[in-house]
């Protein structure tokens, strides 16, 4: 990665769908990273944002609360955390007074799991800006994707 124009041999009509654009572009490959650094684990990206939501809560949740909380939404969470319940990762629980209700929590084998993960993998993969440089940009894309 570098020039965008370059990397996909393309010109832009102005320079804000050039962002739009190199946004999208910083994005897929960020989560080709991830998933590299995930496949030997044989978890996907979304799979560890769930682990490590319920690692920080520290105790059950509802399955709605870890959705509305996660990085990348899943239209199929049932099916990820089915999956996850299969590999013995996290545990799902009904609610004994609404049926209609299930709580997650994970396991002392998700735990371990989150535990051999090295995400700083991917921080070597991509070139590091200056603390100063990390503010603007999260201020940039925070106040503006409000």
């Amino acid at each position: 990665m570098g020039n965008i124009a370059k990397d996909i041999n393309s010109t832009f009509p102005s320079e804000q769908v050039k962002a739009l654009i190199n946004i999208r572009y910083t994005a897929n490959y960020l989560e080709h990273i991830g998933q590299t650094v995930l496949k030997p684990y044989n978890i996907s990206e979304q799979q560890y944002n769930i682990l490590r939501i319920l690692k920080g809560a520290g105790k059950e949740m509802m399955v709605n609360t870890v959705r509305d909380r996660m990085v990348q939404k899943s239209p199929n969470i049932t099916r990820l955390m089915d999956k996850m319940c299969d590999k013995k990762i996290i545990e799902r629980t009904r609610c004994e007074s609404d049926r209609r209700v299930v709580f997650v929590k994970i396991t002392e084998k998700g735990l371990q799991l989150l535990e051999r993960i090295d995400m700083r993998q991917i921080e070597k993969k991509i070139n590091p800006l200056e603390e100063k440089e990390y503010l603007q940009l999260n201020r940039l894309l925070e106040y503006k994707m409000k």
